[in-house]
């Protein structure tokens, strides 16, 4: 089993990468992180241009994070993922056998997630695995 993380470097995405690393270490699972890299549009230099640019905000990013995590004592597996970031994380979470999926949220109302489709609100209804939505700290 694992845990997976969807990480961004946001505030949200922060704390919840401390609660992440500490569910990993309390079980002795490694710690997945992902970022969804769904590029808008499907064709075309623009598309590709987009698309690199994602890869690069997700590779330094992750790379952040994975530090955190060895530093913590937790082995990590680093994923960027070509598609939206709930859809990317209920894939990560069913090929590596999840235990839960941990995400930071924003701190904003239910309302104006179900509305906007925030990622927690999205995989609070689509995931299949356990979901750990952390906080933003007050």
């Amino acid at each position: 089993m694992s845990v997976v993380l969807g990480y961004d470097e946001s505030p949200g995405a922060v704390r919840a990468l401390q609660v992440a690393i500490a569910v990993s270490a309390a079980f002795g699972e490694p710690l997945v992180l992902v970022y969804g890299a769904a590029a808008p549009g499907s064709v075309g230099e623009e598309y590709a241009a987009h698309r690199d640019a994602l890869h690069e905000a997700g590779r330094a990013a992750l790379g952040h994070a994975a530090e955190a995590a060895e530093e913590a004592g937790v082995r990590t597996t680093v994923e960027i993922i070509d598609a939206k970031p709930a859809e990317a994380l209920i894939n990560a979470a069913a090929r590596h056998a999840a235990r839960c999926i941990v995400v930071g949220s924003w701190g904003e109302s239910p309302l104006r997630g179900a509305l906007l489709g925030s990622t927690p609100h999205k995989l609070l209804h689509l995931s299949p695995v356990p979901v750990l939505c952390v906080p933003t700290a007050s």
